[in-house]
């Protein structure tokens, strides 16, 4: 069974945390004791009935104010898939926290209010879409109760949006009308909108198909750990352990060690202790070589006639999360995936508006939340592709050396 991560973003009362708690409770994923939890904290709040947004905000100052905060992760299955849904703010000021949640989706919920329609926010969170390269959309034009479930006020959104999806190059691109608080078109489909031929939220959150986003043509393998068990029995035994981030290998393929540059064969592969042909993205490994070369933790292997880059000097666009500025000369650890190293950000382009996708000028320091074209040097050379190109190997983060927090996330070019 395979697993579907997706996340939810939207204003600030455009019904996130009510849709996820729909969809929980809808398909029966909520425990006898969260519910007996869940009346009793909808009782204190007053709420006519069960208050299904307090599954998710989880924080006390998100409660007492109504309002996602942090990025609230819930995990559920039907039958069919397994999900893992992220929850994230609606609020400019947590971009940061939008950006983490999404990192790791294969699609994203927008929900847009049926009385508001297309917003700065919408526009907004499609824009963080856009550079995420997130590969499906699902706008969910919520509250259609509110606007008597009128087929002709979601054909307006949908023409609204779909201008902003063409600006943005978004592909994949689905529209669901629903009404999250009374579980309209979320779980079954509502009789209330027959107007509606598609299918209800959850049936084709089940049906989506994700598998065909794994990129298996640029062969892509980092080393995560070095097996060396020198008994008696394994004496001679070497292997390179790690995650295949994309394409396939197979036993006798020609590879290039980076950033090394030395040119090998791979003459086992191994999956859980079994010897096997081949394997492919996103199967763990131990991948074995014909020669004795030194390789460490973040070496990267690929196939000789597909070579990704090789570099020192990066362009990146960098969403910064620290509340201290960042500035030009300031130095950082760089973590991509395995590979650990040394950067300093040598210039600071431009500012990327996430409202309008406007380049500004940069008058002082980069702040919380601020979204910049950047160019760093790192201290040895980094093997990656374009995030465009490829998403596993084209994005980072930065890592602050006193504290050692998550300071940037960081995609290459």
């Amino acid at each position: 069974m395979d697993i579907l991560r997706f996340i939810t973003a939207g204003s600030v009362d455009d019904g996130k945390s009510t849709l996820i708690g729909r969809l929980l409770f809808d398909s029966k994923s909520i425990l006898q004791d969260q519910l007996e939890t869940l009346e009793k904290q909808s009782k204190n709040k007053n709420a006519d009935g069960i208050d299904l947004a307090l599954l998710t905000d989880g924080l006390r100052a998100e409660r007492e104010q109504g309002i996602t905060i942090d990025v609230a992760y819930r995990y559920f299955s039907t039958p069919k898939r397994k999900f893992i849904i992220a929850d994230a703010p609606g609020h400019v000021q947590y971009t940061r926290n939008m950006i983490t949640g999404a990192s790791n989706s294969n699609l994203i919920i927008i929900l847009i209010d049926a009385r508001l329609g297309v917003i700065e926010q919408t526009r907004r969170h499609s824009i963080i879409a856009s550079l995420l390269r997130i590969k499906h959309i699902v706008v969910a034009i919520n509250k259609m109760d509110m606007v008597d479930y009128g087929q002709e006020r979601f054909n307006e959104i949908k023409s609204d949006y779909n201008k902003v999806a063409a600006q943005l190059n978004l592909q994949n691109v689905t529209y669901i009308p629903i009404a999250a608080l009374h579980g309209d078109n979320i779980v079954e489909k509502s009789e209330k909108m027959p107007w509606f031929d598609g299918l209800p939220l959850l049936q084709f959150l089940e049906e989506v198909e994700v598998a065909d986003d794994i990129n298996h043509t640029d062969p892509r393998f980092q080393v995560q750990y070095v097996i060396r068990p020198q008994t008696k029995e394994l004496h001679d035994y070497r292997g390179y352990a790690g995650e295949i981030i994309s394409g396939v290998y197979k036993k006798g393929d020609k590879i290039k060690i980076l950033p090394q540059d030395i040119e090998t064969t791979i003459t086992k592969i191994e999956i859980a202790g079994v010897e096997v042909e081949e394997a492919f993205a996103p199967q763990a490994v131990v991948l074995h070589i014909a020669d004795d070369i030194d390789i460490s933790r973040g070496d990267t292997f690929v196939h000789i006639d597909n070579l990704p880059k090789v570099e020192n000097n990066i362009d990146v666009l960098l969403c910064w999360m620290d509340n201290k500025p960042l500035q030009p000369g300031n130095k950082y650890f760089l973590q991509h995936k395995s590979r650990l190293i040394r950067a300093i950000i040598q210039e600071i382009e431009y500012k990327v508006d996430v409202n309008t996708l406007e380049h500004t000028a940069v008058t002082d320091s980069v702040k919380l939340n601020e979204v910049v074209k950047a160019r760093l040097r790192t201290a040895a050379p980094l093997v990656y592709d374009p995030f465009e190109k490829l998403d596993g190997t084209g994005s980072a983060i930065l890592i602050d050396e006193t504290s050692n927090s998550t300071v940037a996330a960081i995609f290459l070019s």
